[in-house]
C-alpha cells in the first residue's frame, strides 16, 4: 500500500461543518408568530413584556412592524394588549395585567409551561423544590413565582452544599429548559449525594431542542478547529451550546450575533469551522456567516445531521379571539 502521509493543513480544502438541527425550536417558532399573528390581528402597537425571545435580530424586526418590548406590565397603558414571552411569567404578572386593565396573549412556550405545572403540583404536595437554573433568568424567575415558598434555586454544583430542605424524604428537582444536559446531571448527582431519595420529575425538564442542539455541536466539536455559534449573549441555550463546544474538544468557540462580529484572526491556521446557531436565532443569520466564510475560501459546507425535529405547537388560544383588541378598549371604560 505504500506509506500514507498526513495532509499539511495548509493544503487541506477548507469547509464547514454545519450542524443539524439548529435555529429555531417549536416554542421559538410558535411565540414568534404569535406576535405577527396579534399585529396582524389587532393592529399596532401590541407590547411585549420582555423580548419575545432572546435574540437581537428578531426584536428588532419585530419592533419594525409595530411590536413595543416593555420590561413590565405595569408599564403598558390601560386598555392595550400585552403579550408574555416564551420564557414565562409568575401568576403575580397576570394579576398585574389585570389590575392594569390589559388583555394578554400567553406566548409562554409549552414545555416550559409543563415545569410551571409540575412546580404547583409538588408544592401542593408540599415538598420542597430544588430549581436548577441559573440566578435571574426569566424563565426561572416565572417558575419560581409559581412557588416561592417551596422553590429554592440551586445554580450548579458548587451551590449544593449550602442547600437546605425541612425533610429530605419530601423534595423533588425541577430544572430550567434550556440548561447544558451534563452540566445538570452533574449538579442533579451532587443533589443526589446530599438527599438520597430526592425525586426526579415525572418527565425530562430540559427541552429537546436544547438536547438536540448539544448533541449536534458535541459532533462538530471532535471535527473542527472552530466553533461558531450564533446567538444573543442573553440566550442561555446560545451559551450553553459554546460551553458544551468546547468542553468536547473544539480548540476555540465563539458566540456571536452577526456575521460582522466574527474576527478573521479566529480562522488562522482553521481548515474546518463548525457551524451552528441558538433555539431562538432565524436561519437568515446561519446564512449570512456561511456567506461570510464562503467569501473567504471555506465553500464546502458538509451537514452534520443528529436528529429529525418535527414537533410544532398550536397558537396561543387568545389569537382565536378576533375582539380582543375591542375588549382591551373597552376595560377602560369600566
Amino acid at each position: 500500500m505504500g506509506n500514507m502521509t498526513a495532509t499539511p493543513a495548509a493544503n487541506r480544502p477548507k469547509r464547514v461543518l454545519l450542524a443539524a438541527p439548529r435555529g429555531y425550536c417549536a416554542g421559538v417558532d410558535r411565540a414568534v408568530i404569535a406576535v405577527e399573528k396579534a399585529l396582524e390581528q389587532y393592529g399596532a402597537p401590541i407590547y411585549v413584556r420582555h423580548e419575545i425571545v432572546h435574540n437581537k435580530y428578531v426584536v428588532q424586526t419585530l419592533e419594525r412592524k409595530g411590536a413595543i418590548f416593555v420590561d413590565q406590565a405595569t408599564e403598558v397603558p390601560p386598555g392595550n394588549i400585552v403579550m408574555f414571552s416564551a420564557h414565562g411569567v409568575a401568576p403575580t404578572v397576570h394579576e398585574e395585567a389585570r389590575e392594569g386593565r390589559l388583555k394578554t396573549i400567553d406566548a409562554t412556550c409549552p414545555l416550559v409551561t409543563k415545569v410551571h405545572k409540575e412546580a404547583v403540583r409538588f408544592a401542593k404536595e408540599d415538598f420542597d423544590i430544588l430549581l436548577i437554573g441559573h440566578e435571574g433568568h426569566e424563565e426561572v424567575i416565572g417558575t419560581s413565582g409559581e412557588a416561592p415558598d417551596h422553590i429554592q434555586l440551586v445554580d450548579g454544583p458548587e451551590d449544593v452544599a449550602k442547600v437546605e430542605v425541612r425533610d429530605p424524604s419530601r423534595v423533588v428537582w425541577l430544572s430550567q429548559t434550556t440548561l447544558s444536559v451534563d452540566e445538570t446531571m452533574e449538579t442533579v448527582d451532587a443533589l443526589k449525594e446530599k438527599f438520597p431519595e430526592l425525586i426526579s420529575p415525572p418527565s425530562d425538564d430540559i427541552c429537546y431542542a436544547t438536547q438536540n442542539r448539544q448533541t449536534a455541536i458535541k459532533e462538530l466539536a471532535g471535527q473542527a478547529e472552530l466553533v461558531i455559534v450564533v446567538g444573543s449573549k442573553n440566550s442561555s441555550n446560545s451559551q450553553r451550546m459554546v460551553d458544551v463546544a468546547k468542553q468536547a474538544g473544539a480548540p476555540a468557540a465563539y458566540l456571536v450575533d452577526f456575521a460582522d462580529e466574527i474576527d478573521e484572526a479566529w480562522l488562522d491556521g482553521v481548515t474546518s469551522v463548525g457551524l451552528s446557531s441558538g433555539a431562538s436565532v432565524p436561519d437568515v443569520l446561519v446564512q449570512e456567516v456561511l456567506e461570510w466564510l464562503s467569501v473567504r475560501g471555506y465553500m464546502d459546507v458538509e451537514l452534520v445531521k443528529t436528529a429529525d425535529e418535527s414537533l410544532t405547537f398550536s397558537l396561543p388560544k387568545e389569537l382565536r379571539d378576533h375582539d380582543l383588541r375591542a375588549k382591551a378598549e373597552a376595560l377602560v371604560k369600566e
